[in-house]
């Protein structure tokens, strides 16, 4: 690669160059999309680097960014990089307390929020937090009367200032950044533990986005909308250093409310999501065609009939016979077509998804439908790249064969090393913990189980600190049974046990728009989701997609005594703010089997009830309990012999 863009604000000054009139970045305001310019994005860059330089703002500094997908915070990003400077971007739903931690541990002097709510936050957070001395913001409503706090657009003018009184700074400082400069310091989810700070360089993600952009053909006419969070390695990947690698433009939402509104108007060509929004699209699919008259209904059936016989085969170019490929022509018209449109997805010509395990089924649906959506697999510490999916060589239950310039192989207990340019330079202040994850062949444990199939394709089991033993010796994979079980549109979530037990027994959460909708058309009261978790007729809804997945389950030989045996519903939402979830929505299995320790107990003790009061948060920091009497009930099982006889 050229040495002349071996950082990302060289990357970006150099599109200002050769498009500078092209639209480099969308924001929709007040129901209007505004446009920026490759020229004028290079412009406000260049204001806020040498404010922040005006501000005290030096190399080796990291700067923390919070708040949703805005074009100033990802300018920001690259106006630290200017100066080797290194931005954090964090969780904007994180609580004050898990703020505070990030804080501190990365030595945040400069921090940057989008609005009232995250200043707030900051402001509630310095007074546990030394080093941190100047707080900016970026939308100024509510925030006339706030003192010892900046304006970005002042933060700019102190920038145009300084540019004026020093000449050739900026670009010196552009020049003196390298590919070895740590670029990035992103936080893990903390799955396991307290979140740990990746550190990436230039070099690593300039890496992943040039061949990423190569092996899908993007270029400046592809159009990316940008709404997962910044802290999060994809979003990075693909909202910030793809974007300044090929060019394209990217697109960020009015709100969290008006994402499916704007990807509709927006048309994105390249698209990324986890798994979580594909089941929410499905949800918000079959929703409506239980709403929709019984023609309809019959319509959607017999056209998904054909899909799932052949559209996967259809996208993938492979021979399919004449009648399907008319049934499924017909089937485009009336159907997926019009679904495509109504989802915003008719412009897709790639969608990834990754961040946790897609139910086979769930993936199916897409490109049954003629959505090219692909898996990739990777983490924080590998720039979110190791497998890729080719076009036309795509299957269901794997995730591809490793990416281009990825070495990689299965240890002796299944875990999955792999070694490339991608990887972490180190964890921040914790050499200790980047050499128990680093071999000394610089290979990255991944903590993942997982093997290649006769093609080369890598095939996830599960995180290797999950996969266990049923007490029969049956292996117990539980993030299998979790996505078979999601795949329903009115579950939300799942937690599998059964590691060292006879039986599987699983934890529920039903998905409260979906079964809440459920309920309505059948006229059955309730008072909110405890109340509605636990009536005898959402039990059974619940039930019948168990014993849907125990049948599905006899048939493998492998997995016939994971059936699920026992389940109950929660009483409440598993929720990132109550430390269930992580911020990227991955179940903390541990803390969940500790806190519900009772739960497992009457699953397995064979009980038909039991009392549990829970404390929760509140989204303004208060605490308070949830009670109630939780149902467990048994799910149908099916024998070898009886398998064959049902089927």
């Amino acid at each position: 690669m050229d040495n002349s863009f071996e950082t990302f604000p060289r990357l970006l000054l150099h599109h200002a160059r050769v498009r500078g009139d092209r639209p480099a970045i969308r924001e929709k305001h007040l129901g209007i999309w505004q446009t920026w310019t490759w020229r004028q994005v290079a412009d406000e860059v260049r204001a806020l680097a040498c404010g922040l330089a005006a501000h005290g703002f030096r190399r080796g500094m990291h700067l923390a960014i919070i708040g949703d997908n805005r074009p100033r915070l990802y300018w920001v990003m690259a106006a630290a990089q200017v100066l080797g400077g290194i931005p954090v971007p964090m969780y904007q739903d994180a609580p004050t307390a898990e703020l505070v931690y990030v804080l501190n541990d990365g030595e945040i002097a400069y921090a940057v929020a989008e609005d009232q709510e995250q200043v707030d936050k900051l402001l509630e957070a310095v007074p546990q937090v030394g080093t941190l001395k100047h707080v900016y913001f970026d939308d100024p409503r509510g925030l006339r009367n706030y003192e010892g706090i900046v304006s970005l657009d002042s933060l700019q003018e102190a920038g145009r200032a300084f540019d004026r009184d020093h000449p050739g700074f900026f670009e010196r400082e552009l020049e003196a950044g390298s590919a070895e400069d740590i670029a990035i310091i992103l936080y893990t989810s903390g799955t396991t533990g307290k979140p740990k700070g990746v550190c990436q360089t230039h070099d690593a993600f300039m890496m992943v986005s040039s061949s990423g952009c190569d092996f899908d053909r993007l270029g400046p006419d592809d159009r990316v909308l940008c709404y997962l969070p910044m802290a999060w390695v994809g979003d990075h990947v693909f909202s910030y250093s793809q974007w300044l690698k090929a060019g394209f433009t990217i697109n960020c939402p009015e709100s969290g409310e008006t994402v499916m509104t704007d990807l509709r108007e927006i048309g994105p060509t390249y698209y990324f999501a986890p798994p979580r929004v594909f089941e929410n699209l499905l949800t918000q699919v079959m929703i409506r065609m239980d709403d929709a008259c019984a023609f309809k209904r019959w319509m959607f059936r017999s056209c998904m009939a054909v899909a799932k016989r052949c559209g996967a085969e259809l996208l993938d170019g492979k021979p399919v016979p004449l009648l399907d490929r008319l049934k499924y022509w017909i089937g485009n018209l009336l159907v997926y077509g019009p679904l495509r449109d109504v989802l915003g997805l008719r412009c897709f010509r790639v969608a990834y998804t990754a961040g946790a395990a897609i139910s086979p089924d769930l993936f199916r649906f897409y490109r049954s439908i003629g959505i090219n959506l692909k898996q990739f697999y990777g983490s924080t510490e590998t720039c979110a790249y190791i497998c890729l999916q080719s076009d036309g060589d795509v299957k269901l239950d794997t995730v591809g064969p490793p990416a281009p310039g990825v070495e990689m192989k299965i240890a002796e207990n299944s875990e999955i090393l792999v070694r490339g340019p991608m990887l972490l330079k180190t964890y921040y202040k914790r050499p200790d913990a980047t050499a128990e994850v680093i071999d000394a062949e610089g290979y990255f444990h991944t903590g993942d189980a997982g093997y290649f199939d006769d093609d080369g394709h890598l095939k996830i089991i599960d995180r290797a600190r999950d996969v266990g033993r049923m007490a029969g010796g049956t292996l117990f994979a539980p993030n299998y049974i979790e996505n078979k079980l999601k795949f329903f549109p009115h579950i939300k979530e799942v937690v599998a046990f059964g590691d060292r037990r006879p039986e599987v027994c699983v934890f529920v959460n039903i998905d409260m728009g979906s079964v809440g909708n459920w309920a309505e058309r059948r006229g059955l009261p309730y008072s909110g989701y405890t109340d509605l978790a636990q009536k005898p007729e959402v039990y059974g809804l619940v039930k019948e997609c168990i014993d849907q997945v125990n049948l599905e389950l006899s048939q493998d030989p492998a997995l016939c005594d994971s059936q699920v045996h026992r389940f109950l519903v929660l009483h409440k939402e598993l929720d990132p703010d109550d430390d269930e979830l992580t911020r990227t929505r991955k179940v903390r299995r541990n803390f969940i089997a500790e806190k519900y320790a009772v739960l497992i107990d009457a699953l397995y003790g064979g009980k038909s009830v039991q009392h549990i009061e829970t404390q929760v948060k509140f989204e303004d920091g208060r605490t308070g309990m949830v009670a109630a009497d939780i149902r467990i009930e048994t799910a149908k099982t099916y024998p070898r012999a009886a398998v064959r006889q049902a089927a």
